[in-house]
């Protein structure tokens, strides 16, 4: 798992600061400026796998208020980029927060604590945040990969297929969003073709598009002999830092 996730991100550098390219276009009127700040898609293979326990819930988002500093938020998440380099994510997802206490509103940072809290493990806060990401910046596709990555590795297909059909309505071009929804179908497909067998053993026909199909699947997956969540499913976005990880049903970095 830590392998795919590292060879995601590590990819996802190609689509680094087209996430804060569109915020920032979506705050064009003079409202938070993101000084730049880099937040990408957090892009990683994901396929079924077992779900994390639940932490702490993602709390309530509040609109924001006059004490909002977008150049606070953007140093912030600056600061976070250089500690997920070193590979402290605990402390940048402390400044996250900490900086989310005065600029509640913030795109970047909640993308970047979404991308975090996945990282980490807490799949259920981070797709929590990741959906009102989607509610509140519908027009975003990023999150939505994101969601779908989360939703993939849970096993969850038909939510990740979903999510990231309402990215490709959010940006048709989003290459990264069409690659993750072919991973997803096509673990729809092994799914599928299973139930026919289950259905009718002497399907050979069905039999014969399981196996091509899984075939398929250990050939794409970033190392086949690794664990499952190595198998082909759509994967994250990245976050403001180290670089962005891709997705066929994906979080980044």
């Amino acid at each position: 798992m830590q392998s795919s996730i590292s060879a995601a991100l590590r990819r996802s550098k190609r689509v680094a600061g087209r996430f804060a390219d569109r915020v920032a276009g979506r705050f064009a009127g003079g409202l938070p400026a993101f000084g730049g700040a880099l937040v990408v898609a957090f892009a990683v293979l994901l396929v079924p796998a077992a779900a994390r326990a639940q932490t702490n819930p993602v709390p309530t988002v509040r609109p924001a208020t006059a004490q909002s500093s977008p150049r606070a938020a953007a140093e912030a998440v600056e600061r976070a980029r250089s500690l997920i380099a070193q590979d402290k994510r605990e402390e940048a997802l402390a400044v996250i927060e900490r900086a989310l206490g005065s600029s509640p509103a913030d795109a970047q940072l909640r993308f970047q604590r979404a991308v975090l809290l996945a990282q980490a493990g807490r799949t259920d806060d981070a797709i929590d945040a990741f959906t009102e990401l989607t509610r509140e910046f519908p027009e975003l596709p990023e999150p939505y990969n994101n969601l779908a990555a989360l939703r993939a590795q849970r096993g969850e297909l038909d939510l990740a297929r979903e999510a990231l059909q309402e990215a490709l309505r959010a940006l048709p071009s989003y290459s990264l969003a069409h690659e993750n929804l072919g991973d997803v179908q096509l673990r729809l497909a092994e799914r599928s073709y299973q139930r026919a067998i289950d259905a009718d053993g002497g399907n050979r026909a069905a039999r014969e598009k399981l196996e091509r199909t899984r075939e398929l699947i250990a050939r794409l997956s970033p190392a086949a002999p690794a664990a499952a969540a190595d198998d082909p499913a759509p994967r994250p976005a990245p976050s403001p830092g180290a670089g962005a990880p891709s997705a066929p049903a994906s979080p980044s970095h």
